[in-house]
């Protein structure tokens, strides 16, 4: 089948009327049931440490906000979420931190190792920018999958907004780590963020390409969020002439894309479009091309306090709550719950 190309994307992008985006809809679901079934898979997300070493301007969790509580979990709790993720059924768990030097190399191989001794669930794990020796030391522990968000594809707006680490003039090619992640062995994820201040529907066609050239396993599309403590605070959302804005349809418009240029890979509907629309955001990323839901394993006390964005969906509710919510809401729209670890399908053809 013919490829999408960008003018197309583009026009996507641009397109409001709701009675044409019905056709994207239909579109992006049906292959959606095509090449990866009805079946909705649960990722566990453990969010293991708050602390960062980064100054993004995007990111709630920047080492330069000094009015947040700052936490990190411990092996033993990290591990007790891991064993309700195999209560509840889940086929993965994720580690997710900032970039947070105390989770060493060895301290978070040791962690891999213990889950995989103990629970037969795939690790996933979401720590920002590692050296390869860490990288090849988790895959040789067990890990299984790794995401890093390169954020934009326009690395001019990219510098802008995600300043090198300490100590470096370089900022990091994160397209390259990604594909040194494939090199050792793991399944790769990545996504952007949608409205960043300064960023056009041509960069988010050009987003949707570079996807599409990577063929990820797992790919994940949020709005731009504003978070008060950090610098594009201070910039309007709508600046610019062909500003991309970080609103809801938009994104539902992303993840449908996204389905249709990467058919094979696994899309999750976000906490991000929960947030937006906490009644239906989940369901209609569903229903829109995704097929991945993130029920948050965190404990409680932590939970409000990973604040990469203000405001975040179901910062209250307790594992056991948000597995049932999300079990009754996948069902609800006549899908169910999938089961194992819901491992990408590979090689991503060429599709619409």
């Amino acid at each position: 089948m013919n490829i999408m190309e960008h003018a197309e994307l583009e026009r996507w992008l641009r397109e409001e009327r709701p009675e044409v985006l019905e056709e994207l809809w239909r579109r992006a679901d049906a292959i959606r049931r095509e090449m990866v079934g009805d079946e909705v898979h649960l990722r566990g997300l453990i969010e293991i440490s708050n602390h960062c070493a980064r100054q993004c301007h995007y990111c709630g969790l920047r080492a330069g906000n000094r009015d947040l509580t700052r936490y990190r979990m411990s092996a033993d709790e990290i591990l007790e979420c891991a064993r309700a993720a195999a209560r509840f059924g889940y086929g993965t768990v994720v580690m997710q931190a900032g970039e947070d030097a105390a989770l060493t190399g060895a301290w978070v191989a040791d962690v891999v190792r213990r889950i995989k001794a103990e629970v037969d669930l795939a690790v996933t794990l979401s720590l920002g920018e590692r050296s390869l020796d860490e990288l090849a030391l988790w895959k040789e522990a067990g890990a299984d999958r790794y995401l890093l968000r390169f954020e934009t594809s326009n690395a001019e707006l990219f510098s802008r907004i995600h300043p090198p680490k300490a100590g470096s003039a370089t900022v990091v090619d994160r397209v390259a780590q990604l594909q040194a992640m494939r090199s050792l062995g793991y399944e790769i994820g990545s996504g952007v963020m949608i409205g960043i201040p300064g960023q056009s529907y041509a960069d988010l066609a050009r987003d949707l390409e570079l996807f599409r050239e990577l063929d990820l396993d797992m790919i994940g599309v949020g709005p731009f969020l504003t978070h008060p403590a950090t610098p594009l605070a201070a910039i309007s959302p709508n600046a610019g002439v062909d500003q991309a804005p970080a609103t809801e349809l938009m994104t539902y418009k992303m993840v449908a894309l996204t389905r249709l240029c990467c058919p094979r890979a696994n899309l999750p509907s976000t906490t991000a479009l929960a947030t937006l629309n906490l009644a239906r955001g989940r369901e209609f990323g569903l229903l829109r091309g995704a097929n991945v839901v993130m029920p948050n394993l965190t404990p409680p006390k932590y939970r409000a306090l990973y604040e990469i964005y203000p405001a975040k969906a179901c910062v209250r509710e307790t594992a056991e709550q948000c597995h049932g919510c999300l079990r009754r809401r996948i069902e609800s729209i006549g899908r169910r719950v999938g089961q194992g670890r819901g491992s990408a399908l590979r090689k991503t053809s060429e599709f619409r």
